[in-house]
């Protein structure tokens, strides 16, 4: 995945899990990353729509964690972000009669699902609450 909607969504739900309970203004969580507000706050709606954080406006307002962070996974919230193959896109329309042309896209889509499936398996055996444990 060659965008950064993954890192920063785990950042943002790295530093809520570190502030259990306490609402985190959005001006705060991007100041963390030295990113602009309006980055985070898309990832935050996201991450809303997912179930992973609530929020609320207002002067006293930011976001928190819906549900504990030992009931969120990585790889839950890398398919939430996750627009794009791991590996990048195949080739456009390579040229049918060579005869790597014709079926490198169905192996490039095999090969790139099969590396997706391993990364996934990975970040399903870690919690939201052991990776923020790193940082303490």
């Amino acid at each position: 995945m060659s965008d950064r909607r993954f890192s920063i969504s785990i950042h943002v739900l790295v530093l809520l899990a570190g502030n259990s309970g306490e609402w985190m203004p959005s001006d705060y969580l991007a100041g963390s990353m030295n990113i602009n507000p309006v980055l985070v706050r898309k990832e935050l709606s996201n991450l809303r729509k997912h179930g992973f954080v609530i929020s609320k406006e207002g002067k006293n307002g930011g976001s928190m964690l819906a549900k504990p962070a030992n009931e969120i996974y990585l790889s839950d919230i890398y398919r939430t972000v996750s627009s794009q193959s791991l590996l990048g896109n195949e080739l456009a329309s390579p040229n049918p009669a060579c005869p790597v042309g014709r079926q490198i896209n169905d192996h490039l889509h095999a090969l790139s699902m099969e590396a997706e499936n391993a990364m996934l398996n990975m970040l399903g055996e870690q919690t939201l609450a052991e990776f923020t444990r790193k940082f303490e």
